[in-house]
């Protein structure tokens, strides 16, 4: 197995970070929808937000690091038989896949962070909050991050499909390419 990407195939590095993005995306959705319906007298009601939020910053770090690592690889070619639109579409929602993605994450930190308060990232360290001055900040990014969050799970959704379809009906190794490393 190899650690870098080559024009045929993903390294091992960008297969583990696609996976733990997306165990980390769904782990959240779901902790989000979880968390709507707390109430003060939850044992959660404070204990989920805070495993939110330092996931989520954790998340943020680790998208950081993708981009970086997507940067400094070679571009993994499309398998030959996907058409131009095909080529098309997966850059296009890829691309959109990310800007959600990095957007959700930023109205998340503005309504954690909107009463001046720091984020804890499960008591290793502290994210300061720099941007508080907002009239209505935190009600305002909570509607937002709902949009996202919905917005993000449907182009996961429509990410998905697309694999499966590449998968099944084109038989092409677009879904193993992203389960696997080869040499």
């Amino acid at each position: 197995m190899r650690i870098r990407n080559t024009e045929h195939g993903y390294g091992w590095l960008t297969i583990v970070l696609h996976w733990l993005v997306a165990l980390s995306v769904f782990g959240l959705f779901g902790l989000g929808l979880f968390m709507v319906d707390l109430n003060y007298y939850s044992s959660w009601y404070q204990t989920a937000p805070n495993i939110h939020k330092s996931v989520g910053i954790l998340l943020f770090f680790t998208m950081l690091f993708r981009l970086f690592w997507r940067a400094i690889n070679p571009n993994t070619a499309s398998p030959a038989n996907h058409k131009n639109w095909e080529k098309t579409g997966a850059k296009l929602g890829h691309f959109l896949l990310y800007v959600v993605l990095f957007s959700l994450m930023i109205s998340g930190y503005l309504i954690s962070t909107a009463d001046g308060r720091a984020i804890s990232v499960f008591g290793w360290f502290d994210v300061p909050a720099s941007i508080t001055q907002i009239q209505q900040q935190e009600e305002i990014a909570g509607d937002i991050h709902e949009v996202l969050a919905w917005s993000l799970m449907v182009l996961v959704a429509g990410h998905a499909l697309a694999a499966l379809k590449h998968h099944f009906i084109d038989k092409d190794s677009t879904l193993v390419r992203m389960l696997k490393s080869t040499k």
